[in-house]
């Protein structure tokens, strides 16, 4: 007999809510439930894969599976390498085996969910990796991250994933947070903008990206891991939520609920965030899953294990993560913690998802399959991005680009030179030696393809945290033995080295410190760790030119060593190809592009450091140091000259087909009156300003797009990128607003001696705020518009919206 929920031509939901009335309440708390480590439950003997006995425990304890998270999972603390782990066929065939397995042993044929860990690429043995999202952030190109996730999302695809799990969602506000390196940076625009891109890529592809982690944990007090993000209501939607709300605008199928607490209520245990916010004003359609052994953290407020499955199914989480609390669902119905109803609820999303990606009519791999090899040769969107990402932060008399031809000899030194896991970052796989390039293997491949003879000589100089005086000094020695050096600092996220865990992976700080950033590794003091800067302060003393190369996960304060370099480059961790991005950028095959998503500080105590800071108080106003950043959010140098000339400011209303609008720097009897029109010189900053006035009615702002026009000319020597980035100053508000706000950003490619046309929009959203009753509307008054290249401002116009405030929502 055909069930209903058989029927592949009805639509998933009616499938599922079909099969959940079939379903007894255990094989409903099974679904639920993702308490296995992958990377435990089967045993590798050559070229054979047994399941444990752990693993088919759990599947006849509930009469089946809901998701299995890891099965592809290797590094440090998976214990899984290229001899232990799944590579090639393995993986296919290991992944039949236990989806096979559950199958057979549930009563329905459910087949399981596969997820796995993607923040920066798939953490999976020959995984195909990007750069941190640091890194990424840099690049201001959302169009490239997209592209990148595909890569990442066909390889997911083809070995089985049905939930890629991506850091997207954290916004950077403590440098001293370890997972500083999971943020694409400090400001809530750029974040949201690369949220949305990375979760097109991965879906793109018919998977599920579960963006994490939600919300606030950029937050955390003292940049402590997990810990309490003490912000109101205003604070968590201005800069915590829109990258959540991008996410969901992009049909993001996946949400995970974050470790930290906001204003004392835990994300796992908060309905208000979960359901309120983000199911109901949000129209998130998905399943929630917890972070892993979360739901069990909460009993520290509810003093019962039962009780904190409960509170979180509640709340809204739907999927748990190797915790004893959502097994124990059975027993909370039984006490009356939660209904038959909020199980269900929780249950047919699951199950709708199962049918969404077409698990029972697909539940297995071809294994016989020619499988392909995601090589960075064949994908180079990787390498790309790096290029990108890398930011020129000093180029003292324009030292750079290096010229090979004159040089004779460069020393590389520094303990960032030629450690490639120093370079890729936390939740990274086992990789192969030959398929990485280091800043010092970058460096030497480039001079032999390009028929150079500069000699390329290398020392350490001292350990990420250790060195002697004696490496300090043939360093030194080699440094003076050359015309140039290059010098190679920064950090490491990297558990390759040695280091413990707890039990949801995070590294523990406690013993032998092998990583300096990283889950785990929150610091105090953001100077280079170890003897970094004493290693530095030698090098310069040799009075030759020396270019630093930042390798690192947060923005250290390096204020003194960049000061005293020629020219510096921060890559943050650039990836396994970073070296030869750097490389190129040095010797100006690649016009850095790169402009920083997060402030660098001048001094440890800076904190906080962002740049959007409230227009209440004096930011880094200390008497002791300068009252600016080292450098600021949006700063990057390029090797060329941009003109930014024939600045106008159009409306366009949003009906079909009517792509004319009207422009709003002339006079128009409906909502325009005194303005200056479009201007037809070049802005000069050193003479007289020149103000742009302009105003619209809130009912126009409602129904259409301002957009900002200006022409792009290369007047340099080389081919770039430039990135103009569009600032608000919202100057009339019933609230505090912040100095400035970043709302439009472009990244325009721009051959030298060429001209190309760049347009930044602004709509009612981007000139909203959450008002003094909560409310999100466009509130009439004045803004300040600044168009900036991240170095200076290039123009400045004034818009005045008038007219009562229209609520968009």
């Amino acid at each position: 007999m055909a069930y209903l929920y058989q029927d592949k031509s009805r639509p998933a939901m009616e499938r599922a809510k079909d099969l959940l009335s079939r379903m007894t309440v255990k094989e409903k708390v099974g679904q639920l439930n993702q308490r296995l480590y992958g990377f435990s439950i089967y045993e590798r003997r050559g070229r054979e894969i047994e399941l444990t006995d752990e693993f088919k425990g759990e599947v006849e304890s509930f009469g089946g599976l809901g998701v299995l998270y890891g099965l592809y999972r290797a590094d440090p603390w998976s214990g899984k390498d290229f001899n232990t782990g799944l590579t090639g066929t393995l993986a296919p065939k290991a992944y039949n085996l236990v989806q096979r397995y559950v199958i057979e042993h549930s009563r329905l044929g459910i087949p399981m969910l596969l997820s796995s860990e993607c923040p920066h690429g798939h953490q999976a043995l020959s995984g195909y990796l990007l750069p941190v999202n640091l890194c990424v952030g840099a690049s201001f190109h959302p169009e490239l991250l997209r592209s990148a996730y595909q890569v990442c999302g066909k390889q997911l695809k083809e070995m089985g994933v049905h939930m890629a799990l991506i850091s997207v969602l954290d916004v950077l506000r403590d440098p001293r947070w370890g997972r500083s390196e999971e943020c694409y940076g400090e400001d809530p625009y750029l974040s949201s903008e690369l949220a949305r891109a990375a979760v097109k890529g991965i879906q793109d592809n018919g998977i599920a990206a579960v963006a994490k982690h939600f919300c606030a944990q950029g937050e955390g007090t003292g940049g402590i891991n997990a810990s309490a993000a003490r912000i109101g209501e205003r604070e968590l939607r201005e800069i915590h939520l829109p990258a959540a709300k991008a996410c969901c605008e992009a049909s993001v199928k996946g949400i995970m609920a974050a470790y930290n607490e906001i204003d004392g209520i835990p994300c796992h245990g908060n309905k208000k965030l979960l359901t309120d916010i983000l199911r109901e004003e949000m129209q998130f359609k998905g399943t929630v899953m917890a972070d892993g052994v979360a739901v069990d953290q909460l009993d520290v407020m509810t003093g019962d294990n039962v009780l904190s499955g409960a509170l979180a199914l509640k709340s809204g989480v739907d999927i748990s993560l190797w915790d004893q609390g959502f097994a124990k669902l059975e027993t909370a119905l039984l006490k009356g913690f939660i209904t038959v109803e909020d199980l269900d609820k929780a249950v047919l999303r699951v199950l709708t998802l199962k049918f969404e990606l077409g698990l029972f009519e697909k539940p297995y791999l071809e294994e016989e399959a020619t499988w392909e090899d995601y090589t960075y040769e064949k994908y180079p969107e990787t390498l790309e991005l790096a290029r990108e990402s890398v930011v020129l932060l000093k180029n003292e008399n324009n030292i750079l680009p290096l010229d090979g031809n004159k040089i004779r000899s460069i020393a590389v030194i520094g303990p960032n030179a030629d450690e490639l896991y120093h370079q890729l970052g936390d939740y990274t796989p086992p990789v192969k030696k030959e398929e990485g390039i280091t800043v010092l293997k970058g460096i030497q491949d480039f001079i032999h393809k390009n028929g150079q003879e500069t000699e390329v000589k290398f020392h350490r100089g001292c350990g990420l945290f250790k060195g002697s005086e004696e490496e300090i000094r043939e360093a030194v020695k080699l440094s003076s033995s050359c015309d140039c050096t290059i010098l190679v600092l920064g950090g490491s996220s990297s558990r390759f080295g040695g280091a413990d865990f707890d039990t949801n992976g995070a590294a523990k700080s406690d013993g032998t410190i092998n990583m300096d950033c990283g889950e785990g590794m929150d610091c105090a003091d953001l100077r280079l760790p170890g003897s970094q800067t004493k290693l530095a302060e030698a090098v310069f003393q040799t009075g030759g030119p020396v270019i630093t190369v930042l390798i690192q996960g947060r923005p250290y304060a390096t204020g003194d060593i960049v000061e005293q370099s020629s020219g510096a480059l921060c890559a943050f961790y650039p990836g396994i190809a970073g070296g030869q991005a750097i490389a190129e950028i040095l010797f100006g095959k690649v016009n850095p592009s790169g402009h920083l998503p997060v402030s660098i500080p001048r001094h440890p105590g800076q904190i906080p450091v962002y740049y959007n800071y409230k227009n209440s108080y004096a930011g880094m106003k200390y008497y002791d140091i300068e009252k600016t950043p080292l450098y600021s959010f949006g700063y990057g140098l390029s090797y060329t000259d941009f003109l930014y000339t024939d600045f106008s400011v159009e409306y366009v209303p949003y009906e079909p087909g009517d792509r004319t609008g009207k422009n709003i720097s002339e006079n128009n009897d409906e909502d325009i009156s005194g303005f200056t029109t479009g201007l037809e010189t070049p802005l000069e900053l050193e003479g007289e300003e020149v103000i742009l006035k302009c105003k619209i009615s809130s009912q126009n702002l409602s129904t259409g797009q301002i957009k900002i026009n200006c022409n792009l000319t290369n007047t340099g020597g080389y081919d770039g990128y430039a990135v103009p980035q569009l600032y608000v100053r919202d100057l009339q508000a019933s609230t505090i607003r912040r100095v400035k706000e970043l709302k439009a950003f472009q990244k325009v490619w721009v051959p030298k001696g060429e001209t190309r046309k760049c347009t930044l929009i602004l709509d009612e959203e981007k000139l909203s705020i959450w008002n003094d009753k909560m409310e999100f509307t466009a509130e009439p008054g004045e803004f300040d518009l600044i168009v900036s290249d991240g170095n200076n401002d290039i123009w400045k116009g004034s818009l005045y919206l008038f007219e009562s405030p229209v609520n968009i929502r």
